[in-house]
């Protein structure tokens, strides 16, 4: 069939079908119709299949085909493995999916057209991607695989479903097993693959470090700062003048301290506490880096194109040049230094009561750690001798935390309490340990402050009605919150749906029935999956999480964008100068930088998962065939995943459950024996072996141990 062909029957079927005369019609009854023989049936078949990649005809379950009504959207398509995607829409609630014959060259984060199927009321959505409006992709990750005549990178990441075809020239002498950055230069069509050239050799996929900086380049993570920005890096002073001074308040006499983990380098925020009768004054003092960084200056566009510093199981990524975020913006003990102070008086109820938000100089006195302020609050004889000029601060700010906890708790912040992981490397970046890491009570104390702060200043500034940066998180969708009653409830526990929205006590009194007992952990997660992502806005909707109506990014502005930026519209609000110009400046950019933010700390949180990941499978492949003692954390069709009290977590295959044909029961979170009725279920105790931990696919199997099998 030509194209002026398919051109003049497409025009033809759309006008039938315009026709108010017309009655939907399945494909043999169409034929009858306008005559066409059963041999030929096939070309009106690629007709129709084209009008409906259009979005001009659609069919019905019963296969009938009428006039196009479904809706076209453009989103970002999100591809999986297994050759399937969806389409994620600005605005809308839920994503689009798309079936593998319908993704249509697609690759994963391009931007697309899609037609939305019509409906079956209660069921996922499905759509055609119809256009390919802009590639998501440039540059991808690989490993290079070397043929006689040219060479092909299969790619890293698993959505990434095609190898990049590499013509020999373009290869730049890379070798079999190289890791290498490829740019596409042909996005290849449905039966061609995609085509690219070689544009760096990471290194060889057995060389240390080359996995780690083969998720940094894959996540298009910066390595280095532009020679402009380290020019005016070099220029920033090493110590604060008397000028820097000028006009601020002095808070050097106040008793100070930072409060960091051992191996903090930027130290952004430092804490002084004192009484006035049974009120508390706390002063959260956060580094004054828009002192050094000025707006649209060469380090301000790498910070925002940056948007947060990335922390990575064996380096850092810093948003701003070491010279500052360690330098002049470090509130190093012994320095004077610039910061911006948010000082609150809170009364023994936990309440904020007066506050003031200033730009100020302090001298911190001592650096303390996590650890250092637990031994004093734990009665460690030694600390107590090295801090006892502090002991009475410290202990003020425990009595303080406590209060300004029971009263989040009292309106219903939820505080899920998991295990962070903590990977111990060796000099070669080999994994030696895996063990959960806890917070305690002195994390708690500075992350208690921290809270009270960031929500002391977002509703000063609420009420100011000046354009602001706000830290949000959106109510539950009313769907998933459904599910997770329906679930709960096998286990005993219920939670409270009014008008479709639950509130966050619900779900923070469900957390304290569980504390304790053998479903917590798995509940917690499943209650935490049901819950939307914090982001960055501009408008003031508040925090479900914490319960808080008011909530911003203030404190960290050497590793967070937001911080800074709202860092200046404070210091114009404190000199004056937020006039009718700077308010249309502000409202002009802060959409942008909202999300920016937002996505840049999502491609930060991914990155770390990604490379913690690895550096598991790696350890883990180190203690092939050992038994372990683990808790089931997820049921799927395809099996039962397993974590383990170091937080590693391992796939037990269906086909390896012995003994019995195992199948997915979805109402019960459960793989159940067709024969014996055994069942496996979410949060129950089991006894694994390392079978196979894979590198190249982050994944590890396990097996029930004998005796669990039995």
């Amino acid at each position: 069939m030509t194209e002026e062909q398919m051109k003049e029957r497409k025009k033809m079927l759309c006008d039938l079908m315009d026709n108010d005369l017309y009655v939907p019609m399945k494909i043999k009854e169409l034929a009858i119709l306008l005559d066409i023989p059963k041999e030929k049936r096939s070309d009106l078949q690629k007709v129709l299949d084209q009008l409906m990649l259009e979005g001009k005809v659609e069919v019905s379950q019963k296969g009938k085909y009428s006039k196009g009504k479904g809706k076209l959207l453009a989103g970002v398509f999100t591809a999986h493995a297994k050759g399937f995607g969806f389409v994620t829409v600005e605005g809308m609630e839920e994503d689009i999916f798309i079936g593998e014959d319908n993704t249509h060259g697609a690759m994963h984060q391009d931007t697309v057209q899609v037609m939305v199927k019509p409906g079956i009321s209660g069921k996922r959505r499905e759509g055609v991607v119809t256009k390919i409006l802009s590639r998501g992709t440039v540059k991808l990750v690989g490993i290079y695989q070397e043929s006689k005549n040219y060479g092909f990178v299969i790619p890293d990441n698993e959505r990434f479903i095609r190898d990049i075809f590499i013509p020999k020239e373009q290869s730049k002498g890379a070798m079999n097993g190289h890791k290498v950055v490829v740019e596409l230069t042909d996005y290849g069509t449905e039966r061609k693959n995609p085509e690219g050239k070689v544009v760096e050799i990471l290194g060889h996929i057995s060389d240390p470090g080359t996995d780690i900086l083969s998720i940094v380049k894959g996540y298009d993570l910066p390595t280095e700062f532009p020679e402009k920005v380290m020019n005016q890096a070099e220029k920033v002073p090493d110590a604060i003048s008397e000028a820097d001074m000028a006009g601020r308040m002095d808070l050097r006499n106040l008793q100070m301290v930072t409060i960091d983990g051992e191996d903090a380098k930027d130290l952004d925020d430092a804490v002084s506490l004192t009484k006035e009768g049974e009120n508390y004054v706390l002063g959260v003092h956060i580094a004054d880096v828009a002192n050094y960084v000025q707006e649209r200056s060469a380090l301000d566009r790498e910070a925002l194109n940056r948007g947060t510093s990335v922390y990575l199981v064996d380096r850092v990524i810093p948003m701003l040049p070491r010279r500052l975020s360690n330098g002049i913006c470090s509130l190093n003990a012994g320095e004077d230094r610039l910061a911006m102070s948010c000082i609150m008086t809170v009364d023994k109820k936990g309440t904020v009561i007066d506050h003031v938000i200033t730009e100020s100089v302090i001298h911190v006195d001592q650096r303390m750690s996590y650890t250092g302020v637990q031994k004093i609050l734990d009665g460690d004889e030694d600390a107590l001798a090295e801090y006892e000029v502090l002991i009475p601060m410290i202990r003020d700010m425990k009595e303080l935390a406590d209060l300004l906890r029971a009263k989040r708790k009292k309106r219903g912040s939820i505080d899920f309490d998991f295990p962070e992981t903590k990977v111990i490397l060796d000099e070669q970046g080999k994994p030696v340990d895996i063990r959960p890491y806890d917070r305690n009570a002195a994390t708690k104390i500075i992350e208690d402050f921290m809270l009270i702060a960031n929500e002391t200043v977002a509703e000063d500034y609420f009420w100011q009605e000046v354009p602001f940066l706000y830290r949000t998180h959106d109510n539950p969708d009313p769907d998933r919150m459904r599910k997770l009653a329906t679930f709960i409830n096998n286990f005993g526990y219920s939670i409270r749906l009014k008008d479709d929205e639950v509130h966050p006590k619900e779900l923070q009194k469900l957390l304290a029935k569980l504390d304790g007992t053998p479903e917590e952990d798995l509940i917690s997660r499943l209650t935490l999956r049901s819950m939307k992502r914090a982001r960055y806005t501009t408008d003031c909707t508040g925090h479900f999480g914490l319960a808080a109506k008011y909530y911003c990014h203030f404190t960290s502005p050497i590793r967070r964008y937001p911080d800074l930026q709202i860092h200046r519209i404070i210091k114009d609000c404190l000199r004056g100068r937020m006039n009718e110009e700077k308010r249309q400046h502000y409202e002009a950019i802060l959409t942008e930088v909202a999300k920016q933010s937002s996505e840049r700390e999502r491609k930060a949180d991914e990155a770390e998962r990604e490379t913690i990941k690895l550096k598991k499978v790696e350890y883990m492949s180190q203690h092939l065939w050992e038994v372990y003692e683990g808790v089931i954390s997820g049921v799927t069709a395809w099996g039962i995943y397993v974590e383990l009290p170091n937080t590693v977590e391992g796939l037990v295959r269906a086909a390896s459950l012995q003994g019995d044909y195992f199948e997915y029961n979805e109402n019960e979170y459960a793989m159940v024996g067709t024969h014996t009725g055994k069942a496996y279920k979410l949060g129950e105790k089991v006894r694994v072996q390392v079978v196979a931990a894979d590198k190249m696919t982050r994944t590890i199997d396990f097996e029930l141990a004998e005796d669990e099998e039995e």
